[in-house]
């Protein structure tokens, strides 16, 4: 149970950014960079850590214009299933849940969270300032939690589920109203 839970915690970071959770789970491996996570120990670690540390200072700089956020948005949207399924894996090391499994639940989470902040973007006409900066920080402590405390971060990957759900709804409330 813990596993899953620290699965939809790493998955959930990977729902918002994509460069800033990989650089976190590769430093928090010390000396082995990505050695344990898939498809990542496959790539050189200085061209890894120089790429993802780039994507991350784009995705930090980008994300507080309204064109970065477009532009990001894009890419996130494509790459989310991908980096979630890629978290889940690195984090759920020693479950009985088959790989695949664990795969496409992390990156199906990645990938509803990525829809709910594209909707919101177009809904609100670009993200304000603070739910930048609330995505930032609640990315990097989900990957935290995901290592250090998977209770609690899985227990916020549920929440920002239950508000995807949420949103949802109030969309289609909202679509119902004006037609």
């Amino acid at each position: 149970m813990i596993e899953i839970l620290a699965t939809l915690s790493a998955s959930a970071a990977a729902g918002m950014r994509i460069g800033t959770p990989l650089l976190i789970i590769g430093l928090l491996q010390g000396s082995n960079l990505w050695s344990q996570v898939p498809i990542l120990s496959h790539i050189s670690p200085p061209i890894l850590l120089g790429c993802l540390t780039s994507w991350s200072l784009i995705e930090l700089l980008a994300s507080k214009k309204l064109r970065g956020q477009r532009l990001l948005q894009l890419v996130q949207l494509l790459m989310s299933p991908v980096v979630g399924a890629i978290m889940g894996l690195a984090v759920a090391t020693a479950t009985a849940t088959p790989d695949w499994v664990i795969a496409l639940i992390g990156g199906l989470l990645a990938l509803v969270l990525q829809l709910v902040q594209v909707g919101w973007f177009y809904r609100l006409r670009g993200l304000p300032l603070w739910a930048v900066f609330l995505q930032d920080t609640l990315c990097v402590a989900l990957v935290l939690f995901a290592f250090d405390a998977p209770w609690q971060g899985g227990l916020i990957a549920l929440i920002l589920l239950w508000f995807a759900v949420r949103s949802a709804k109030q969309w289609y409330d909202w679509y119902w109203q004006k037609s």
